[in-house]
This record gives structure tokens, sequence and C-alpha cells, in this order.
């Protein structure tokens, strides 16, 4: 009996063994998405309120880009440009 033992331990080692690395990897995987999903969005916004800086410019109709804009757009991507654009038509 005490080889049956042996053998259910190295099974539930390599198991658990596993299970850590699983974690391991979906703990440090996380962080990585945010990073990708922040950068992603920041260019997003970025093209976005360069555009419409670019066309906006032949009638009249531009966004100033300074710090609070560019984290708006760059944290919300093309919705935070929408955003400034909702904001500067109806508020300024």
């Amino acid at each position: 009996m005490p080889a049956v033992f042996g053998e259910f331990n190295v099974i539930l080692a390599y198991v658990f063994g596993i299970i850590l690395i699983y974690l391991l990897g979906r703990m440090f995987l996380m962080p990585i998405k945010l990073i990708f999903r922040l950068i992603y969005n920041a260019l997003i916004g970025g093209v976005m309120l360069w555009f419409l800086n670019f066309a906006g410019a032949h009638i009249g109709f531009n966004i100033a880009v300074n710090p609070i804009t560019a984290l708006i757009a760059g944290f919300l991507g093309l919705p935070g440009v929408i955003l400034l654009i909702v904001f500067k038509v109806f508020i300024v």
C-alpha cells in the first residue's frame, strides 16, 4: 500500500504545480492586458483628437490639446473624444 500513496502524492504535486503555474500566469497576465488596453485607447484617442483638429481647422472647430484633454482621450479612447466634442459644443 505505501507505493500507491507515493504515486498519489506525486500526482497531487503535479496537479498542485499546474494550478500554481496557472494562477501565477493569470496574475501576471492581467496587468499586461490592462497596460495594452490603455496603450490602445491612448493611441486611438490621440489619433482621433489629431484628426478632429486637422479636419476641424477648415471649419474653425478645434479642441485644445493639453494634459486634461490628452488624459481624457487617452484613458477613454473614442468615447473620450466624443465626450470632448460634446463638452466643446454644449458647454464652451
